[in-house]
Order: C-alpha cells, then sequence, then structure tokens
C-alpha cells in the first residue's frame, strides 16, 4: 500500500491545489465518479478550514474549481457558498469563522464532541480515530484533533468511499446538527454542511430523532475540569441521554445519481 501524505492541514491544500490544475472533464460511474466524489471532500475540508491569508488568496482559483466540477446538489450546495466566500473581506472572513466554529459549541467542528460531549468516552472514541488513520498509513501530524471535520473530510477524499468515509457515516448524526446549527444562525457555511449531507446517507426516522433530541438536550457531560455548558444553548448536565452511534451503513454503488441525479 502507497503510504498516504503525512501532514495536515498542508496537505489538505497540496493536494486541492493539484486537483486545481487539472482540467474538468465527465466521466462515466466508477473511477471517474470516486475521483469527483474526492474532489468535491476536498473542496469542503478546504472551505471549512480557518481563512487565513493563504486561503483568502486562492480563493478565486477554488471558485473557478467549484463552477467547473459536474452538476449536482453537492455541487450546487458549495458554489452558493463560494459566492459569499469570495466577495468577503478577509478580516470579515476570519471574524465570522470564530464566531461561528469557535465560539458556539452547537456549531463546532470536532464530531466525537456531538456523540459523547466532555466525557472520557470522547478521549477513547479520538484515540480510535486516530488509530484508523495510522493504519491506513496516514499521520495527522497532530496540529488538529482526529475528529475536526476538515481531517476527517481529507481523510475520506484521500482514503475513498468504503473505509474512508466510515467515519462521516459514522458521525452523520452530529453533522446533521452541526447543519441545524448553522442554518439557525444564517451562516452560509450552512451551504458546506448541505453539500456534505448530500453525500451521506440519507437520514432514517431514528437519525431525525436523535439529532432532535442532540439539539434540544445536547451532548452527555461529566466533571473532567471543563467549563459547563454557556449561553443557554444547551441543557444541564445529567439532563440527557446520548443516542447511540449511528451504525455504519454499506458503501452505495458508484452510481451516477449519487453525484448528479438527485
Amino acid at each position: 500500500m502507497t503510504p498516504l501524505p503525512a501532514t495536515v492541514p498542508a496537505i489538505v491544500r497540496t493536494r486541492v491545489r493539484a486537483a486545481l490544475r487539472r482540467p474538468a472533464r465527465t466521466a462515466p460511474p466508477g473511477p471517474g465518479e470516486t475521483e469527483r466524489r474526492a474532489l468535491l471532500l476536498r473542496l469542503m475540508s478546504l472551505l471549512l478550514q480557518y481563512p487565513d491569508a493563504e486561503l483568502a488568496t486562492a480563493r478565486p482559483q477554488i471558485a473557478d474549481a467549484v463552477g467547473a466540477l459536474p452538476p449536482s446538489p453537492a455541487a450546487g450546495h458549495l458554489a452558493e457558498f463560494t459566492a459569499w466566500f469570495t466577495g468577503q473581506e478577509p478580516d470579515a472572513l476570519e471574524r465570522h469563522y470564530v464566531e461561528t466554529f469557535d465560539l458556539r459549541r452547537r456549531s463546532g467542528l470536532y464530531l466525537t464532541y456531538y456523540l459523547h460531549g466532555d466525557t472520557r468516552r470522547r478521549g477513547m472514541a479520538l484515540l480510535t480515530l486516530a488509530r484508523r488513520y495510522r493504519a491506513a498509513g496516514w499521520d495527522t501530524d497532530g496540529g488538529e484533533l482526529p475528529d475536526h471535520l476538515p481531517v476527517v473530510l481529507e481523510f475520506a477524499a484521500l482514503t475513498g468511499p468504503g473505509r474512508g468515509e466510515a467515519p462521516l457515516r459514522q458521525h452523520r448524526r452530529g453533522i446533521r446538527l452541526i447543519h441545524h446549527a448553522l442554518t439557525d444562525a444564517g451562516s452560509p457555511y450552512r451551504h458546506v454542511l448541505a453539500a456534505l449531507t448530500e453525500l451521506l446517507p440519507p437520514a432514517t426516522a431514528a437519525d431525525l430523532r436523535a439529532v432532535a433530541e442532540l439539539a434540544a438536550q445536547g451532548p452527555p457531560d461529566e466533571d473532567v475540569g471543563l467549563d459547563p455548558y454557556g449561553d443557554g444553548e444547551f441543557a444541564p448536565p445529567d439532563a440527557f441521554v446520548p443516542p447511540e452511534q449511528a451504525p455504519p451503513t454499506l458503501v452505495p454503488p458508484p452510481a451516477a445519481h449519487r453525484m448528479e441525479g438527485r
């Protein structure tokens, strides 16, 4: 097995730049479909990173890449986002990102938090995810926690729809909650999460119930030296029994309707 790249988030940008240089082309379902799916995931990973000067400078190229994507619901959502993203002043982008993802727990990008909250089980979940990356030959270099959504997205893009996307499928309830929180807040980042949900299995009735409970009551909590929930976003500790982790799902066949006909 060829080792996967070693750094995050630097490798995200390196690989996306390489993808942007490739001409867009139409390909039949199969390897071409997998490549288009991987590019979508890489673009989502890039757009969900902190918009520093390097990322702000690359916005025209990113918008061109999104515009060249084959038509699909996910591509449409990314086009909505980049229309806003390219028109903002860099300092405004930075402020919005911090306010959206760093100061609001309900729209944070750390997936295991939504399943385990501030509990010891979360530490085990992070360790399991880090081991999954190492088993695939990938070392994230410790720049971010392994459950940070841009990291999980890049792993999915690099490793493929099977085991690479398994963490996204397993945490799809948390992803849907982030999308709901961003929608409620009116953040344009909701379009990136909407694009991601287009690539995930359709929500089941159990998923919808679990997301509603999680939105109303919040993740579980225990005394591990962290501050309690603030801003009235979640119920007090011990008021919530977390939903079970979303079960693994079969990888959908690489049919064209997954990307282009839905």
